[in-house]
């Protein structure tokens, strides 16, 4: 067995105290799959939590609270609550190696700024590798055969450590629930080719209407691709409108040589802190790794994790107002940072873009408020006209946030 211990950072980004539980779930996995005799080497799995007591109306002990088995499964654990991450961030600014504009633009709020910190404090511990998790998805795939749906673990850990060493960053499958758009139908006031039209707009070369309308076929549920299941390798992310996307959990990043490693960000306001990393790959090796989550994207199935399998997954139908507010919430969050992404991928027809995206939404709006009988999707045009109005500033926070963490990295070694 390899003498060298590998450091394995595990880092959740969270607002809810269920992620105590996903948590056990993972080190259950961890325990049962064997990991150290299948990797050869000795594993030291430390744990860093960045967490907002005010996302869901919680308090630090939700988090800080653990039990004696997961405590005892990592080496270290450090939480970054608003106040230790305040101090850290004062101390970096004191001594010299941020300016307080930087420090605000990589560890200030929003999910991007719990990630930068996240990252940073897995390298000033000397992680040889980081695995991003989100509580809201679990280490189990499910397929559907027939009537039924079949149900398998999946080692998490196992398959990105197998895989992470000879690439910059690894990336996991998804599967459930997805998508935060519910299952479609369609008449005369909203027609499959009104929304089609909706969804090109605030989509990206990844969510897009042919995308949508596989998953709205199965009930807007993704089921595990069996072939992906039986494969032994990862495979190359390949790259698209100059993007190798990437999700934001079930996500890998290699340590090792921190000086190719990239500072997470997001429009104020806005999500997409993935996607804008997903940018900056095009020289990086990103690997898809065959292992899946199951996204509980509506908090609909907590018992997966105390062992019910259902046989059948309910479509998600926009028949509750938490459905709907879940979906209106998504879209403002895509409508707010499609602009700096288009500016990013294609300045040239940026303008044409924007132009043709808020003549649809004028036309399309209406349609939708009537429909989900929802009169706040009108807000979209003027998120829209805000965002895009400043793109050209979210482009030089986009940049400045790059060259604050390369001096950060530099002024730290």
């Amino acid at each position: 067995m390899n003498n060298k211990t590998i450091k394995l950072g595990i880092g959740f980004a969270t607002g809810r105290k269920s992620f105590k539980k996903v948590l056990s779930s993972y080190i259950y996995s961890w325990n049962e799959s064997g990991i150290r005799d299948k990797l050869q080497a000795n594993v030291s799995l430390s744990l860093f939590v960045a967490y907002d007591v005010g996302y869901s109306g919680t308090q630090s002990t939700d988090y800080t609270n653990l039990n004696q088995e997961m405590v005892d499964a990592f080496n270290e654990i450090v939480f970054l609550g608003s106040k230790n991450a305040q101090r850290s961030v004062q101390q970096l600014i004191d001594d010299g190696c941020l300016t307080a504009a930087d420090a605000k633009l990589l560890f200030g709020g929003g999910y991007a700024g719990k990630r930068n910190a996240i990252v940073y404090a897995a390298l000033e511990h000397k992680m040889d590798y980081l695995l991003f998790l989100d509580d809201d998805e679990y280490p189990v795939a499910v397929t559907k055969s027939r009537d039924n749906c079949l149900w398998s673990g999946q080692y998490v850990l196992l398959s990105h450590l197998q895989n992470i060493k000879n690439a910059d960053i690894t990336n996991g499958y998804h599967c459930g629930y997805i998508s935060p758009i519910p299952q479609m139908r369609f008449d005369e006031s909203m027609t499959e080719l009104d929304f089609s039209r909706f969804i090109e707009v605030i989509s990206n070369d990844i969510v897009n209407w042919e995308s949508v309308k596989r998953i709205q076929q199965n009930g807007g549920i993704t089921y595990a691709d069996i072939p992906v299941l039986l494969a032994n390798e990862a495979v190359p992310v390949a790259e698209v409108n100059h993007c190798k996307f990437i999700s934001g959990s079930n996500l890998c990043i290699n340590l090792t040589a921190p000086e190719r490693t990239f500072a997470f960000y997001n429009p104020p306001g806005a999500r997409g802190e993935d996607t804008f990393l997903s940018t900056m790959l095009s020289d990086r090796v990103v690997m898809r790794v065959p292992c899946y989550t199951f996204h509980d994207g509506f908090s609909a199935y907590h018992h997966l994790l105390d062992g019910v399998l259902p046989l059948h997954l309910e479509p998600i139908l926009p028949a509750s107002s938490a459905v709907v507010t879940r979906f209106y919430n998504a879209c403002v969050g895509w409508i707010r940072y499609k602009p700096l992404l288009l500016y990013v991928t294609d300045p040239t027809a940026y303008e044409a873009t924007i132009t043709a995206m808020k003549r649809t939404l004028g036309e399309i709006l209406p349609k939708l408020c009537a429909f989900f009988d929802r009169p706040e999707f009108m807000n979209l045009s003027t998120e829209l006209s805000k965002y895009s109005k400043s793109v050209p500033k979210h482009y030089q926070q986009f940049l400045q946030i790059q060259t604050a963490w390369t001096a950060l990295l530099k002024g730290k070694k």
